[in-house]
């Protein structure tokens, strides 16, 4: 053999190997943030503990970020946006209990890996989203990955989005001072809406439940922070 098929062989070999090292360090990281972050904070859903587990989330993240993948912090996309720790996004569909029946609608695309959670649950995900440059991005990774039940749309939802309502769940991405009416109007009898409100440093995120016609219940999940959906009405400052 010669000296150039030898050294071609070992480099062969060696991107294998790497591959190989690379695929079993992400699927080590993913499980131990299943193991470490999620379930600890109290979510016991099988169901979303195994498909947290087995979606790629590092695929979804920008490769100077992609080590952070499966850390327990909010991840930068561009934009002056943020994901949300995985720990909450996993609190989030546990709430939400979504069937393989429902009509979801995502406010906030984002990065695209909660789309692509829903979507493994759901019938079908309208994502909505204001930045193109995410929803393109994201309509990629989600295509490759073979789901086909998402529809991205671009578009402003800071005071709602009702062109397919009515909706068994929605989701809300980003946060609100006050979740507009409109979203809760838009569920329907015994829909599911996940959001976050309040103001920096004192957030609530809830589910909000629709039992009738002109009947809501609310459930506090947890507190946290988030930035607030881009153009959404913040609180109203009082001048003395």
């Amino acid at each position: 053999m010669s000296a150039m098929g030898e050294y071609s062989t070992q480099q062969v070999n060696h991107d294998s190997s790497s591959e190989t090292n690379a695929k079993f360090s992400t699927e080590l990281a993913r499980h131990n943030m299943v193991e470490q972050q999620i379930r600890p904070w109290n979510v016991l859903d099988n169901r979303v503990l195994d498909l947290m587990a087995s979606v790629p989330r590092d695929k979804f993240i920008d490769e100077p970020y992609q080590a952070l993948a499966y850390s327990d912090m909010p991840i930068p996309l561009g934009h002056s946006q943020f994901t949300m720790p995985p720990r909450e996004e996993a609190r989030m569909l546990q709430a939400l209990n979504i069937q393989s029946s429902d009509i979801v609608l995502e406010i906030g695309t984002g990065c695209g890996y909660c789309s692509a959670l829903l979507a493994n649950q759901a019938h079908k995900v309208y994502s909505v989203e204001i930045i193109e440059e995410f929803l393109q991005k994201a309509e990629a990774i989600t295509q490759q990955l073979g789901l086909e039940n998402i529809i991205f749309e671009e578009g402003d939802a800071s005071t709602g989005w009702p062109h397919y309502k009515p909706y068994d769940v929605i989701a809300i991405m980003g946060g609100f001072f006050q979740v507009p009416e409109s979203y809760k109007r838009s569920l329907q009898i015994g829909g599911r809406l996940f959001c976050i409100e309040g103001q920096e440093h004192l957030m609530q995120a809830k589910l909000i439940t629709r039992l009738s016609e002109d009947e809501w219940h609310e459930q506090n999940l947890y507190e946290t922070q988030i930035g607030l959906l881009i153009n959404a009405k913040r609180a109203q400052q009082f001048i003395f």
